[in-house]
């Protein structure tokens, strides 16, 4: 009888976003002794493999084909495989794919091992000048209708830090989204081109960051850092008025909490209370 074949590992493995010298002697050896390496492009991870002089296969994996793909390189594990995950920049599953095949293994009672390295969210979080003590990741905002106004009442009235991605065209927007939102005197901070050569972290209020990218428009990839909000001493009585104002609008009740904890700083859950008494 032939012994069992014992199932190979998936190495989730960050690579450097922008500096190719902050790719760790772990990462490179993982990379070098895997079956395969999965990679979101793999003619954008080439060059950082070459100049390693990573010889292992390389197949691509994207959130275009990460479905069909998935229950084959599963077996390809089961069978002994020992297979790596990178993606373009920076940590895999964070704000890019992969997390279907995580959840996939891990279900098929696959081993999954991390291999640290560069986070562009991270880098601009300690260059940041804000409290970095607790803060909540929000990625990319939607880009339009009831999600982003949500999103936006959240960060607007968040007591402790926010880290989010935006797209260069849209830096000036998001913050007067959030100037819009009551947050024009938070300290926030712009961080572009984290590790490369024209790396800059600009300071300053959502205020003045918005007036100066109107007039200046970013480059490269950005990540916003947002100081969370003072804690205010809400009167109850002025609360029920207002959302008494906007329920004879005829707002939803998701309209009118989010309304309510933007302009007021009203805790979600008691704004929700508020809100039924209101309309009962």
């Amino acid at each position: 009888m032939s012994a069992s074949i014992a199932p190979g590992r998936l190495h989730v493995v960050s690579t450097p976003i922008g500096n190719l010298g902050d790719f760790s002697f772990r990462a490179i050896e993982t990379l070098r002794g895997v079956t395969l390496i999965l990679a979101e492009d793999t003619r954008h991870s080439r060059t950082l493999l070459d100049r390693y002089e990573i010889r292992t296969p390389v197949a691509s994996y994207h959130e275009h084909n990460e479905a069909k793909m998935t229950p084959g390189l599963v077996e390809r594990l089961l069978g002994g495989d020992e297979l790596a995950l990178i993606s373009d920049a920076g940590t895999p599953l964070v704000s890019d794919p992969g997390a279907r095949l995580v959840r996939a293994a891990i279900d098929a009672g696959i081993s999954v091992t991390a291999v640290p390295g560069a986070s562009a969210l991270l880098s601009a979080l300690v260059a940041s000048g804000v409290n970095a003590d607790r803060f909540t990741f929000f990625g990319f905002l939607p880009r339009k209708g009831r999600e982003r106004s949500a999103t936006l009442a959240e960060l607007a009235s968040l007591p402790h830090t926010a880290v989010l991605y935006e797209a260069p065209s849209r830096v000036s927007d998001t913050l007067a989204d959030l100037e819009a939102q009551g947050a024009g005197e938070r300290f926030a901070a712009v961080a572009r081109e984290m590790t490369k050569q024209y790396e800059e972290v600009r300071r300053g209020t959502v205020r003045t960051l918005r007036a100066y990218y109107s007039n200046t428009p970013p480059r490269g990839e950005v990540v916003i850092v947002l100081a969370g909000a003072e804690a205010r001493v809400v009167d109850e009585a002025e609360v029920r008025m207002r959302a008494r104002e906007l329920v004879a609008e005829r707002r939803s009740a998701r309209d009118v909490v989010a309304q309510l904890v933007a302009e007021l700083g009203v805790p979600r859950n008691r704004a929700y209370e508020i809100v039924e008494e209101e309309k009962s």
